[in-house]
């Protein structure tokens, strides 16, 4: 018996290294492709990147910051109490990160991106408004969902390619919401998820609704677009019509492609400041820094012509 001890210590010692690993950020593996260094971090940055050899969200961003940025959205008067959590955010970025969400660029560029990430998240699902303590920046991932839908959000137009479920209604879910069928059907094609036909699991999963908010911040909305991720982190490169259109890479961008001219192209209206505010909170509690937000055309639509106006009208106008 005596024989087969070290034997086992051996094993014990592998076992421990392994689990170690596992739980560690800190462990990469590197090799060259193509002449390129690329990574691979374990589960949190997975699939030999050029990004994974950056930081990793959790390098940078730790629960304690999750916290103070979403404060109040577990007080018992919050309509989604209990639902969002750290865990669930760095779970589902897990799929985004070897594709540059939060790891592109030096360690500020990818703080303010997930800054800006979130900004845009707290500010379209904090009830702060009105005389709530705090205001609206400390009452981000307060919804879940829309609380008193217009209407059922299904669009006969696409019938053939996305119909409408029976029973299933299409109202704003999630931390970027989704509205109307088309949306569901094409986010759920991406996400692999059945949500045309099932479009409560956005509100029933946090980790899927997170993917879905990441799914649409790398995505542009049309061809020859640049995705809201693309146009913060500065690898889009702007033509002379966007030049001309005063749209510029940077947070105004993203407001721009995530919400056209519901918010720019308007002067410096309050749907688009309270939108800047929570970006520019959050990049003072994360320890970055509101001034790194950028000048007053950088960090905001306020003059730029939309990529996508809602009507003839508004395109000719501009």
């Amino acid at each position: 018996m005596a024989a087969k001890l070290p034997c086992l210590l051996i094993v014990t010692l592998f076992l421990t290294i392994s689990i170690a690993n596992a739980d560690s950020s800190a462990q990469v593996l590197v090799k060259k492709v193509k002449g390129k260094k690329v990574c691979d971090k374990g589960w949190e940055c997975k699939g030999w990147s050029e990004y994974c050899c950056n930081l990793t969200i959790s390098d940078y961003f730790d629960t304690y910051q999750f916290e103070e940025l979403f404060a109040k959205r577990n007080y018992p008067v919050a309509h989604a109490a209990g639902f969002w959590d750290y865990k669930s955010f760095i779970t589902a970025s897990a799929l985004y990160q070897p594709l540059g969400f939060g790891t592109t660029g030096n360690k500020t560029t990818q703080m303010k991106e997930i800054a800006a990430f979130l900004g845009h998240v707290g500010s379209q699902t904090s009830c702060g408004y009105g005389v709530a303590t705090g205001g609206p920046t400390a009452w981000g991932l307060c919804y879940n969902k829309e609380m008193s839908p217009s209407h059922d959000y299904c669009d006969d137009y696409y019938k053939y390619t996305y119909p409408c479920a029976p029973g299933a209604e299409y109202y704003g879910r999630g931390a970027l919401p989704i509205y109307w069928q088309y949306n569901y059907g094409k986010i759920g094609d991406a996400l692999k998820v059945d949500l045309l036909n099932h479009p409560e699991y956005i509100e029933q999963n946090a980790t899927l609704a997170f993917q879905a908010a990441i799914y649409t911040w790398l995505t542009p909305q049309k061809k020859g677009q640049p995705s809201a991720h693309e146009a913060f982190v500065g690898t889009w490169k702007p033509t002379k019509n966007d030049t001309l259109a005063k749209r510029l890479p940077g947070f105004g961008t993203t407001m721009n492609i995530l919400y056209g001219d519901r918010v720019c192209g308007k002067g410096d209206v309050d749907d688009m400041n309270t939108i800047v505010s929570h970006y520019l909170y959050y990049l003072d509690l994360m320890g970055v820094g509101r001034e790194e937000g950028g000048a007053h055309e950088v960090l905001t639509c306020a003059e730029q012509q939309p990529f996508n106006p809602s009507a003839p009208t508004q395109a000719s106008s501009r």
